[in-house]
């Protein structure tokens, strides 16, 4: 990231406790510093349990960090969380489509939470449906559709509200390989073309090499164990080197 950048989303000396009655406190996140630059793709990668989840959940807005600072556009996502309706879309490990809705209808729901008009909701979630391949199939339910094609149209509902913060949670890990390199691929064309930041959560080297234009391994409790840039011209060979570390990393 630009040093004189200012970043999107800033998590500032975070840490996050949880307390269970009658159980011993349990550290997510140990004082962690991260800064996402505007524009950044970036893939946060750590085992199962690391904290990435917990994070994520900070940076929704779902949950407040225990101590630390944590904005998003600049406001605080937990105590200023209504404001972030339009502003952030989360992509889900599952589709979370509603069964009794639509393809379109399912990509129209936030547009409708942002009371769109009609005519203009109808146009921007046809749009999205075609630009993600999935012209033809606007009046099919889930139950129709594969598991590819739904996560298609759980896509188009995030990009369609012109969010500029995407956060995507482990969306294609339910996938056939081919399946999700292919949604990858399309991903990032569409967060790049759109001006979009995201944030993406995974817990595969292979798919955080694909995705990221950075990598931010975690350790737990949570702190950065390794953050590495990519770019356009990152070579075969480069990437090689950079799983290498990453794999040193996560076997440490």
């Amino acid at each position: 990231m630009n040093a004189a950048a200012v970043p999107i989303i800033s998590l500032q000396d975070v840490s996050k406790t949880f307390v269970k009655a009658g159980a011993a406190s349990y550290v997510a996140v140990d004082r962690l510093d991260l800064q996402v630059a505007e524009g950044q793709m970036l893939a946060l990668l750590g085992k199962t349990g690391c904290g990435k989840s917990t994070i994520f959940n900070m940076i929704a807005g779902l949950t407040e960090p225990t101590s630390g600072v944590v904005t998003v556009n600049g406001r605080n996502p937990f105590r200023e969380f209504d404001w972030f309706r339009g502003h952030m879309a989360i992509v889900f490990q599952s589709d979370r489509l509603l069964p009794w809705r639509t393809a379109v209808q399912n990509v129209e729901l936030g547009l409708e939470m942002l009371d769109v008009p009609l005519e203009k909701r109808r146009a921007t979630a046809m749009a999205w449906l075609s630009k993600l391949g999935l012209r033809g199939h606007e009046n099919d339910y889930p139950h129709a559709l594969s598991g590819g094609m739904r996560q298609r149209v759980s896509i188009a509902r995030a990009f369609a509200t012109d969010a500029n913060i995407l956060l995507c949670d482990e969306p294609f890990s339910a996938l056939d390989e081919m399946t999700g390199r292919t949604l990858r691929a399309e991903f990032v064309r569409l967060v790049k073309e759109n001006g979009k930041t995201a944030v993406f959560i995974t817990h595969s080297i292979n798919e955080a090499l694909e995705i990221g234009d950075r990598i931010v391994v975690l350790k737990r409790p949570a702190n950065i164990a390794l953050d590495v840039a990519l770019s356009p011209d990152t070579t075969i060979e480069q990437k090689e080197t950079i799983r290498h570390r990453i794999q040193g990393v996560l076997a440490a």
